[in-house]
């Protein structure tokens, strides 16, 4: 092989693996970038769109999280209270929950909301949120108004209450429903910390 054909043979080579470089890192970018959730098909859901006019309420919980287990009755609840006002959608965080496990903890705890995965935590950055259970709350326009504990039943790990004497989640749904401000936009919660965050 000549110099001439090894010189042109090396350029190629070298602009091929340009090429290739640049066509992969948008690919890796939009991965990671990642702007939504997911649902349990593994289809992109963006909970905020498409519910324009209406509150939209996001539940972060895991399914080996004790306090998260305890406050699903709570949480189907509110759901429920609130019907045809406000958007509730359980969001699992943890990377290390595959699809079949969060489908099996919705069947074992009755839960009748969608739900969706986020490993790549775009929810939980958007709510600000750290703790599972932990609740966000967006008004109308989608503004995030509120992101804390559902309410005050735990006092600290292992430290609970009878019954919980205020109920945060529920005024803060309220005051967005009906447009007002709260006294307070988020309240530390008690749980299990979200991993792997930034």
């Amino acid at each position: 092989m000549g110099r001439g054909t090894q010189t042109f043979a090396l350029r190629t080579l070298i602009f091929a693996t340009l090429l290739g470089f640049c066509l992969w890192v948008p690919l890796v970018s939009t991965s990671q970038g990642q702007a939504t959730a997911t649902n349990l098909s593994g289809v992109a859901v963006d909970p905020l769109k498409g519910t324009r006019g209406k509150v939209v309420v996001l539940l972060f919980v895991r399914t080996d999280c004790p306090i998260s287990n305890r406050y699903s009755t709570t949480i189907q609840h509110l759901s429920i209270q609130h019907v045809g006002k406000a958007a509730f959608w359980l969001v699992y965080p943890d990377r290390a929950e595959s699809a079949e496990m969060i489908h099996k903890h919705v069947q074992d705890f009755g839960y009748q909301l969608p739900a969706l995965r986020d490993p790549q935590h775009a929810l939980v950055r958007q709510s600000h949120v750290r703790i599972t259970p932990e609740a966000a709350v967006f008004d109308a326009d989608h503004r995030l108004v509120y992101h804390g504990r559902i309410d005050n039943l735990y006092q600290d790990f292992g430290r609970t209450r009878t019954v919980a004497t205020t109920h945060e989640l529920d005024d803060a749904i309220r005051a967005a429903i009906d447009g007002k401000t709260l006294q307070s936009d988020s309240v530390p919660a008690v749980g299990c910390y979200i991993s792997d965050l930034e």
